[in-house]
């Protein structure tokens, strides 16, 4: 190793590679404090490889609803269930939450969830056309009363809350 490569440290050389890698790290534990950083990190990869495929294609990955909860796992702290569990995404404390994402393609900006599912909290996230993420909760009483198998729920009518469906 050269010496414009890295500092040489108590007999070792550390290189400015692993020393940048670190302080990433100790930047993505800040903004995301819920979960492990390698996580937070698979995010962040997922989000710019979705944006650099759109801008080189024009095309967007058809991956939304796979980074809509990932969001909330690494934004909030939501623990998912296993794959294809029925009735809810994952877990929050002692809430079980569904997690619906709007896509930068979706007109209108309305999700719809199956009133039989088994789940205190719907968490709505919203993906824009820039990739910026926003994730608005609703506590499941608060859902539109009705008789159809589906509660339609639209982003503009959510006020902004924090985790606890608060405010």
């Amino acid at each position: 190793m050269e010496v414009g490569d890295g500092i040489y440290d108590d007999g070792e050389w550390i290189s400015w590679e692993w020393i940048n890698g670190q302080l990433y790290k100790q930047e993505i534990q800040q903004i995301y404090p819920q979960v492990e950083p390698e996580l937070a990190m698979l995010f962040e990869d997922l989000v710019e490889s979705a944006q650099a495929y759109h801008h080189l294609t024009g095309r967007y990955l058809q991956i939304w609803g796979e980074l809509g909860e990932l969001y909330a796992e690494v934004k909030y702290g939501i623990k998912r269930h296993k794959p294809h569990t029925k009735g809810s995404d994952g877990r929050l404390g002692n809430n079980f939450v569904e997690i619906k994402t709007i896509s930068p393609e979706k007109d209108g900006g309305q999700v719809q969830v199956k009133r039989a599912g088994n789940f205190n909290k719907l968490l709505v996230v919203k993906i824009s056309e820039d990739f910026e993420f926003e994730g608005r909760f609703i506590d499941r009483k608060r859902l539109s009363k009705g008789e159809g198998t589906h509660a339609r729920v639209s982003w503009s009518t959510l006020e902004r809350t924090n985790q606890d469906g608060e405010r």
